[in-house]
């Protein structure tokens, strides 16, 4: 892997690394269809979060564009002017895609490559037409919270893959958005491949690289489950692992609860970039640099813990979740 940033030095640690899942914040059947409902409280539990220890309780929105039903934005200028700077606990943030850019992804076959082909090119324009749009949507939602987000899209970097493997990738950038004060929100995109033309670089990959060279205090992934199931959540009598271990080797079974069967995993036809298989390997990937991983559902109770550290200390025996770990 090469990387154009192998000296990683922030004037803060990171303290927390955040995947919006696709289908948590999408209405994964309806085409490009925002979860409003579950966007507004994961945003204002990411401000919860981000400013825990702050005594600042107002909102100074920071999303001055038009919206639907409002005739013009409301900025009180003089509201900035008093206001202290605001310290947001290095939080950066990475989101699926959900019903925005699969359908286009699929139906063109941009994740198997083959840019040479008119189909296939017009599918990567359509693909990256789609998830920024959702970016924008995402970054537009956490600065109404007051949260100073900024869109980082992984192929306007200048990150690209070799046989779906990140093969550059400037940190840099983010690390000076968050030395900056910024919050990076990163997303699912389709970039260059040397040696496929393009492909689809996924959230959870993304999120995996930055862990590494990162190092944050904890990784959260909220999804639109509770956690990671025996077999797909919608079967009936389907557990809850609450908790993962990991070895060095990089296997990994379930310490709690006790239970031999194997994990049943299954891929949504339309997902292009692996489903709940990736997720749960990219988890291992990251717990195996000794960093806690929770896997939850969002806009809960439970998320809301997740995100605060809280779970760093103990894991409560009324919060459901999945924590992977990894074990020596």
């Amino acid at each position: 892997m090469e990387t154009k940033q192998t000296d990683i030095k922030l004037k803060n640690p990171v303290r927390c690394i955040v995947k919006l899942g696709g289908a948590a914040i999408t209405c994964k059947n309806d085409f490009e269809k925002i979860n409003e409902g579950n966007l507004v409280t994961v945003s204002s539990q990411l401000r919860e979060t981000m400013m825990s220890g702050s005594s600042s309780g107002s909102v100074l929105e920071m999303d001055w564009s038009k919206r639907p039903g409002i005739s013009e934005p409301s900025v009180t200028v003089d509201a900035f002017k008093d206001q202290q700077v605001l310290d947001y606990n290095s939080f950066v943030v990475i989101h699926g895609a959900g019903s925005f850019g699969h359908f286009q992804a699929s139906k063109s076959g941009v994740h198997k490559g083959g840019l040479n082909q008119p189909l296939v090119k017009a599918g990567f324009v359509a693909t990256r037409i789609s998830v920024t749009s959702l970016n924008l949507e995402i970054v537009r939602a956490l600065a109404r919270e007051g949260i100073p987000s900024v869109a980082m899209s992984p192929f306007s970097c200048g990150w690209s893959t070799r046989e779906r493997n990140i093969a550059s990738a400037d940190v840099a950038t983010v690390v000076d958005a968050l030395d900056s004060g910024f919050v990076p929100v990163l997303h699912g995109d389709a970039v260059l491949d040397e040696s496929l033309g393009c492909t689809i670089l996924s959230g959870d990959l993304i999120i995996s690289h930055l862990a590494s060279h990162l190092k944050p205090q904890f990784v959260v992934f909220l999804t639109d489950v509770f956690g990671v199931y025996d077999r797909p959540p919608s079967e009936p009598n389907a557990i809850l692992l609450r908790e993962i271990a990991v070895r060095e080797d990089g296997s990994w079974f379930v310490v709690k609860p006790t239970f031999d069967k194997k994990v049943e995993i299954s891929v949504a036809s339309h997902d292009t970039t692996g489903g709940m298989v990736t997720k749960i390997s990219e988890a291992a990937m990251i717990a195996k640099l000794g960093i806690d991983v929770y896997i939850v559902k969002a806009a809960t109770e439970h998320s809301l813990m997740a995100l605060s550290g809280k779970l760093r200390d103990k894991i409560p025996e009324d919060w459901l979740g999945t924590v992977i770990r990894y074990v020596s």
